[in-house]
């Protein structure tokens, strides 16, 4: 994973409440346990027609989505299963960030353990969002701060080892492996054996 401590894009929103999991990906899509390919199946049931032709007025699939790493989503997201291809594949697709008012807890954990950023705001924050779609944002993970194109800044609540791990560019085994000297110093030093 890359250090991720700051970044601007544009937004994309798609306002539908209560995206699942299985919306995000489709539970057959489920046959891989590696990331790559995954962005190809995002919102497929949304996105393609049964004869696998694009729906063009589908908001991904309109110009104004080229290029845009953050993804602007109505109340509840991520909830449902507990996938956790469901972040691969927003992240696989190119998103760097997600914003909503409510973010599935597990979906949240899923996400920051692999590197996508689940941003949670205010109503108004959130609102406004939704009325301007394709708008500039810059997201500053170190100080957990969204700027706004009018320069308003808005905080949103991150863990602090998640924020730990998304600014190193480590997941949790790669915290532990910085951990070793002071592992193997116990492990040579206790007095007990497991």
């Amino acid at each position: 994973m890359q250090p991720i401590t700051h970044f601007q894009s544009r937004t994309v929103v798609l306002p539908t409440k209560d995206i699942d999991t299985d919306q995000i990906i489709p539970a057959r899509f489920l046959t891989t346990t590696t990331r790559e390919g995954l962005g190809q199946a995002l919102f497929h049931d949304l996105r393609f027609a049964a004869d696998g032709s694009m729906i063009d007025d589908f908001v991904l699939n309109t110009p104004e989505a080229d290029g845009c790493e953050i993804l602007v989503a109505g109340k509840n997201l991520g909830c449902g299963s507990s996938r956790e291809h469901a972040p691969w594949a927003l992240l696989d697709y190119g998103f760097r960030a997600v914003i909503s008012t409510e973010i599935a807890d597990i979906f949240r954990n899923n996400s920051l353990k692999n590197g996508l950023i689940p941003i949670v705001v205010d109503a108004a924050t959130h609102e406004f969002l939704l009325r301007n779609p394709g708008i500039k944002l810059d997201i500053d993970v170190r100080t957990a701060t969204l700027t706004l194109p009018d320069g308003g800044i808005v905080q949103f609540p991150i863990d602090g080892f998640a924020r730990y791990c998304l600014v190193e560019g480590i997941d949790q085994l790669g915290y532990l492996r910085q951990q070793m000297d002071e592992i193997l110093k116990f492990e040579e030093t206790r007095s007990w054996t497991p």
